[in-house]
């Protein structure tokens, strides 16, 4: 059987993100904080703040660039990856979340914090998205009334004539 690594992440940026391009990819690297609050014995507030850094490669990291700023509220699914590396001579570690889906999910950010820049919101970046589809043909209105009437789609079901499912 196989394990399972997946993440998932709500959280503010806590800088602009971090873009470079290497030999072979686009890699853009940023850190994302993730607050969570909860009330203590005592009923008082408590909050802690978990900081996270993501990595996006490709041309989501492109396309992230051009729209991820200090500040932004997004949402990230992916999974964890840990390297080694050397550092001053020693072995160090680094684990990161390696972004597979990355929504800008707004909020957080005041208007007059913004900079002009290509935005937009509520936009998914995702390893699976596929291009638009081609726009829908023309209608056709040529033919008989009864040829037109066997085009039009089918009216979906209402509630009322879905059978009644008791659970």
């Amino acid at each position: 059987m196989n394990g399972v690594n997946k993440v998932i992440l709500l959280g503010n940026l806590g800088a602009d993100p971090d873009f470079r391009e290497t030999d072979t990819t686009s890699v853009l690297t940023w850190n994302l904080a993730c607050t969570e609050t909860w009330l203590d014995a005592r009923k008082q507030r408590q909050e802690r703040t978990e900081w996270v850094r993501v990595v996006a490669f490709g041309r989501r990291a492109e396309g992230l660039s051009r729209v991820l700023r200090k500040g932004d509220r997004i949402f990230v699914e992916g999974s964890l990856r840990t390297t080694r590396h050397e550092r001053n001579g020693e072995t160090a570690y680094t684990t990161a979340v390696i972004a597979s889906n990355v929504v800008l999910s707004g909020g957080a950010r005041r208007p007059s914090d913004e900079e002009p820049r290509e935005r937009v919101p509520d936009r998914t970046y995702h390893r699976d998205t596929q291009p638009p589809a081609a726009p829908p043909a023309a209608p056709d209105h040529t033919g008989t009334r009864a040829e037109s009437e066997a085009r039009v789609p089918a009216v979906p079901p209402t509630r009322r004539d879905l059978p009644d499912i008791p659970f």
